[in-house]
């Protein structure tokens, strides 16, 4: 039997890239990310068993997924955790998880056993004080301790800083200090707007704000992207560490996304702001065709941003937006 085709939209981008989100549940309560403390998940019973995320996941496999990123919620908050890691670790893809860093220490060794070597810790703040206040949650120095732990065993570790104006952007030096003797990749992200998230356009602090306030301290260089990369790269002269932002408001980066998501009750996006969604999980338990579903979505896509917000910055409408919460889509 001859190799499938890959997954190519309309505007000929190959998606290789898969993001599962394992639950919508999550540990902390970031306002721009789980806006509301009563915010209710489906029943299990709606969300993906562990033997249909591996299902999907060697489906997206056999279609030319080369990298799947566990995402939520928190992926690690999962009580079978280990046993998803332990599977998904021998499928022939690059795995890598995004996480909020604060069960790390549980998980540590099965990390190292199965070879994931890449691991994003949302960092939104560098003071405790403040890290209680956007999460909800005083356990800031068990995320750094655990951050520590990664850099001990060699594991890349990207810090995702989600940039609020009024809110940190006072400390993006402070994170670009980091990387001095630190091997870590500091990742600023534009506030993006969600699902009950209240976003408005004045508080994002944007790409050439943040290199602005990194040339008040620092001189540096571009660093010459990788394909389908989503950030803009930079590094300190005689740094160890990077540092990059990731400019989804200000100058988006869709012309070459290779990125799918699927969502932890089984719904398959073609972008992060698609308005639709494809339900594979239905699908799956009927044992209707899920590899033509996934081909249309990928058929549908939009050029850009889901279709949503296709214009500057000023004019978006927050108002006509259609979209789940962040926690709902997955990181």
């Amino acid at each position: 039997m001859g190799a499938k085709l890959k997954l190519t939209d309309t505007f000929g981008r190959v998606h290789n890239y898969l993001r599962i989100s394992l639950t919508p549940h999550c540990n902390l309560r970031c306002f721009y990310c789980m806006p509301d403390d009563d915010y209710t998940a489906p029943p299990s019973s709606q969300l993906m068993q562990t033997a249909e995320i591996i299902t999907l996941a060697k489906l997206f496999v056999s279609l030319g997924v080369d990298k799947i990123r566990l995402t939520g919620g928190e992926p690690l908050i999962r009580k079978d955790i280990t046993s998803l890691l332990e599977q998904l670790a021998g499928l022939d893809v690059q795995l890598a998880i995004s996480t909020n860093g604060v069960r790390l220490h549980h998980v540590l060794p099965t990390l190292i056993t199965t070879g994931i070597r890449s691991i994003n810790v949302s960092l939104d703040t560098l003071q405790s004080e403040k890290f209680a206040f956007i999460t909800k949650r005083d356990v800031f120095h068990q995320v750094w301790d655990n951050i520590q732990r990664l850099l001990d065993r060699q594991i890349h570790v990207k810090l995702n800083v989600v940039v609020m104006k009024g809110m940190n952007d006072t400390e993006i030096n402070d994170f670009v200090a980091l990387t001095k003797d630190m091997p870590l990749h500091v990742r600023f992200i534009e506030f993006m707007p969600f699902d009950g998230n209240n976003w408005n356009r004045d508080k994002v602090f944007g790409w050439q704000q943040i290199l602005q306030t990194v040339e008040q301290a620092y001189d540096f260089y571009h660093l010459n992207p990788a394909a389908n990369d989503t950030a803009k790269s930079y590094q300190v002269f005689n740094h160890t560490g990077t540092f990059a932002v990731i400019s989804t408001m200000t100058a988006p980066f869709c012309s070459t996304c290779n990125r799918m998501r699927l969502t932890a009750d089984g719904k398959m996006k073609n972008c992060l702001f698609s308005r639709n969604e494809t339900d594979l999980l239905t699908a799956l338990r009927r044992g209707d065709d899920v590899e033509a579903l996934i081909r249309q979505c990928i058929h549908e896509k939009a050029a850009a941003t889901g279709g949503q917000f296709t214009q500057a910055l000023e004019q978006i409408d927050i108002t006509t937006l259609q979209n789940r919460s962040m926690t709902a889509i997955g990181g």
